[in-house]
């Protein structure tokens, strides 16, 4: 006998709740459709449901994007590194009480290589005459995971010893992969007993999934665009699993689940009321310009210096996205304003290689980079803005600024020497600048977002 299985899937909303009031219409629909069939329904998430960018999610630190999946109600979710690097331990530890399903994360651990109480390896649904595995990974950024008070392991070594453990025990093994569209690839290549990878990270859209070997990949994009769906047609007596893959385009739906949507009206209104809490009295206005230099951005510079204790900083004016203006700053005014998951960072260069850093940042190809990703949630670069490093400039004949000289606490830089320089987490992670994704030494200071150092330094020039 052939059992008939639904998967319904979603992968990097990050808190872009403008669809979900539509994508909770449509997964409530589809399991009573199927259940009045006798067709098996599952429900997942792939991870980064949760992000800090959205005021809800900022103020019940993610609670909130878990109550809405428990409302649908979802099977299963595997978490992302929004949920894992962007939240405190705390935080993170205390995300998923109140979750009605399983949250899946194989290869995350506590220091001492405990699981948390609240995750689980894998799970296995009986669907009839059919059991179902489903696993669930995430990236290892192992630097920042430890950072924040976790361990995370290699996911490959992690998926052998789970796929061995329920070796005789499933029919079928479905894996959740935060991963990225690279390792889906290779991990169909190494473990073909894994018929299903319902795929994020990489923001991959798969509108009918790609097979390789005798796996099938699915992605359904990001932000809520997309239902990812697959259908199994499982014979577990042949050992034989029939598979199609679709997507779902949101904005082709009209019906939308009124519940939802008064839930997350009264999520807004406690959002901000939580978010109101006053920080400082401003008794001027802190202007801000993206293309010159300005008050807020080499406030923030100066922050990151003292923070990180660096010899230099430097930051991009773009990270804020709106000047400060005089009178009471809230927690919602500096979220506003600086959105990002990013983090201060430390990293060491010669002087040459700063030199180049600084040299790069001030074309105006950098200043006008729209770029999306590395946590950035703006516009665009913006001019970068220097504590305790002063550039001289001079205006060639086709009106282009050409750097002179680069000084140091006003002192010229030396090629050799090496400096300190207190930045942000996202010129690390690629190529922007290569000399800084080059360095070798890197301190990163964690669970702080420039926010946070924001709220420490205003408080610090204008507090009680």
């Amino acid at each position: 006998m052939k059992e008939i299985v639904y998967i319904y899937h979603t992968n990097d909303v990050h808190s872009h709740f403008k669809h979900w009031p539509k994508i909770a219409h449509l997964l409530r629909e589809k399991r009573k459709e199927h259940t009045q069939k006798n067709e098996h329904v599952l429900i997942f998430d792939i991870g980064d449901f949760v992000d800090r960018v959205h005021p809800i999610t900022e103020a019940t630190n993610g609670k909130a994007n878990v109550h809405l999946l428990n409302d649908i109600p979802y099977d299963a979710v595997t978490i992302g590194n929004n949920e894992g690097i962007t939240l405190p331990h705390e935080h993170l530890n205390t995300l998923y009480e109140q979750a009605t399903f399983s949250v899946l994360v194989a290869n995350l651990f506590y220091p001492n290589g405990e699981r948390p109480p609240w995750l689980k390896p894998y799970v296995l649904f009986k669907l009839g005459n059919v059991r179902l595995a489903v696993i669930g990974l995430t990236v290892p950024f192992q630097k920042f995971y430890e950072l924040l008070g976790w361990r995370v392991e290699d996911p490959f070594a992690i998926l052998k010893e789970i796929l061995s453990e329920l070796k005789g025990k499933a029919d079928v093994i479905v894996l959740l992969s935060h991963l990225g569209i690279n390792e889906d690839e290779k991990i169909a290549q190494l473990f073909p007993e894994v018929s299903l990878i319902l795929g994020g990270h990489t923001h991959h859209l798969f509108e009918n999934g790609k097979m390789i070997g005798s796996t099938l990949l699915c992605g359904a994009g990001k932000f809520g665009r997309y239902v990812g769906g697959v259908k199994l047609m499982i014979d577990s007596e042949q050992k034989k699993v029939d598979k199609e893959a679709f997507v779902i385009p949101v904005s082709n739906l009209v019906d939308e689940c009124q519940e939802t949507k008064r839930t997350l009206r009264r999520f807004k209104q406690e959002s901000e009321v939580i978010l109101s809490e006053p920080i400082v009295y401003l008794p001027h206005d802190l202007a801000l310009d993206w293309f010159a230099p300005s008050p807020f951005a080499s406030l923030l510079a100066e922050a990151l210096n003292e923070w990180c204790e660096g010899d230099v900083a430097m930051v991009n004016a773009g990270v804020l996205l709106e000047p400060l203006q005089k009178g009471i700053v809230t927690k919602k005014d500096l979220h506003r304003i600086c959105p990002h998951p990013i983090n201060p960072c430390k990293v060491y260069l010669r002087g040459s290689e700063l030199k180049e850093v600084v040299l790069q940042a001030n074309t105006e190809k950098m200043k006008r980079l729209e770029i999306k990703g590395f946590g950035f949630r703006g516009k665009v670069m913006g001019q970068m803005v220097y504590d305790r490093l002063q550039i001289e400039t001079e205006i060639l004949s086709d009106g282009s600024e050409h750097i002179r000289r680069i000084f140091v606490d006003h002192e010229p830089l030396q090629e050799q020497k090496l400096y300190a320089v207190a930045t942000i987490d996202m010129f690390t992670f690629g190529h922007l600048y290569p000399e800084i994704y080059r360095a070798t030494k890197k301190t990163y200071y964690m669970p702080e977002m420039l926010r946070d150092l924001l709220e420490w330094k205003l408080k610090e020039l204008y507090g009680c």
